[in-house]
């Protein structure tokens, strides 16, 4: 069972649960559920599959804003009950005309879901900084993050246009929870914060020149080459670190959502596998940034 797993090792799918919403925006679920679908660990054995996949919603059928209904596996409240089964929760974006309206958007509403699960989710890395989980956002699915003040003295970014009320939410959570500032980052892909390794420079994508000069590590979570290194976490450090050692990955646009999905198989699994998935999709893997890197 993955609630047994200290990590995402290469032996077991990494457990993913995406979050949908009334009128999420279909390209933001699909894009990054054919990435994680697709990715393997070994590409000649169909069954060595990296992500196992679950959907939940507040109800059995979600429309997307494009009015495309997906069925959804489990309930918001089937979800809580199993949260600490799943290694990845991904959050969309879409509702984009409520979202334009700002603090009329009833999805923003505090007390409404899927507020709780982000929240929840959260706190549950905090309690056990053990286990290896990552919060990803999509295009304005970063609100939703800033809503609850995950994003709170990290860096992060939304769609183009969404930028400005981002900063706002993100500016009245901190004054709600009293808080550290988020660093609201425009013209990325996808920002990354506790990536929890530190990069080789050949990696698909950038890094910020506050992590220049780290020591690069042997090899990645869940792979081969990590697990032969002998190299141990260390649990007090990752404690230090916002959120438990969170991984939190915000994207931009539509497509930049893909992009970091291909980030999170890259640092999940491998390169190589993500590099396979962008092959597949014939999709131009564009860099995004990370902050914060440290080798735990």
């Amino acid at each position: 069972m993955a609630a047994n797993k200290s990590s995402a090792v290469a032996e077991d799918p990494i457990d993913v649960l995406f979050v949908l919403h009334p009128k999420f925006d279909l390209m933001d679920f699909a894009g990054p559920c054919e990435v994680l679908a697709g990715a393997q660990h070994d590409p000649k054995d169909p069954s060595s599959k990296a992500f196992e996949i679950t959907i939940s919603g507040p109800e059995e059928k979600v429309m997307s804003e494009q009015g495309i209904i997906v069925e959804s596996q489990i309930t918001y409240s089937e979800a809580h009950e199993n949260l600490r089964e799943y290694d990845v929760m991904v959050i969309l974006g879409g509702n984009s005309e409520a979202t334009l309206k700002g603090a009329g958007d009833p999805t923003l509403k505090e007390g409404a879901e899927p507020f709780h699960l982000i929240k929840a989710f959260a706190e549950l890395q905090e309690a056990d900084p053990t286990r290896e989980r990552t919060l990803f956002s999509v295009c304005t699915g970063a609100l939703f993050l800033a809503r609850v003040g995950v994003l709170a003295g990290l860096g992060c970014t939304t769609h183009p246009e969404h930028i400005t009320k981002l900063e706002i939410v993100c500016s009245q959570a901190k004054l709600r929870e009293l808080d550290s500032s988020a660093d609201v980052m425009e013209n990325e892909r996808y920002v990354v914060n506790n990536p929890r390794f530190d990069a080789k420079d050949d990696d698909p994508y950038i890094r910020r020149k506050s992590d220049a000069g780290r020591r690069p590590s042997t090899g990645r979570k869940g792979s081969v080459s990590f697990k032969s290194a002998g190299r141990r976490e260390s649990i007090n450090r990752r404690e230090e670190m916002r959120l438990g050692g969170l991984r939190v990955v915000t994207s931009a646009g539509i497509t930049a959502g893909i992009d970091a999905a291909l980030y999170l198989v890259s640092a999940l699994v491998s390169t190589e596998a993500a590099e396979r998935v962008a092959k597949d999709l014939h999709h131009e893997w564009k860099r995004g940034c990370v902050v914060d890197g440290v080798d735990v």
